[in-house]
């Protein structure tokens, strides 16, 4: 038996920190191979968003509904939210500003952790860039 030494301590200071760029919700791996889970990233809409890459967004929202059905489990309020935004951004030359901000604020909490959640938080900052 060796007395007086030991293995030195991991310094405690420095972690390991992995940068993500853009918008990425995928489960991850560190690099000794554990997984990481929820890890969230976001950023948010600089300048305004006009109302055609909203439409855009929302036509890809409404395939990925479409393609993923089976799995969803909010089919029916994703359907009727998008509906709503359609109408919202058609009424008159002003969008229903309160009512796409409700979406914008709502749509994200029932896309997590669904196959639709990217294009729903897509949708939800383009919605938000629109508004401001």
């Amino acid at each position: 038996m060796v007395v007086g030494r030991r293995r030195p301590e991991p310094d405690p200071g420095h972690g390991s920190g992995i940068s993500i760029g853009g918008s990425n919700n995928a489960p991850l791996q560190n690099v000794v191979g554990q997984n990481i889970s929820n890890i969230h990233q976001s950023a948010s809409v600089q300048g305004t968003v006009d109302i055609d890459a909203v439409r855009g967004l929302l036509a890809s929202f409404r395939s990925d509904i479409n393609r993923n059905e089976v799995d969803l489990q909010n089919t029916t309020v994703l359907r009727a939210m998008a509906d709503t935004v359609d109408t919202a951004l058609a009424a008159s030359d002003a969008p229903q500003v309160g009512t796409l901000r409700g979406i914008a604020q709502a749509l994200p909490a029932l896309v997590v952790g669904t196959a639709v959640q990217q294009g729903g938080e897509a949708l939800a900052n383009a919605i938000g860039g629109l508004l401001s």
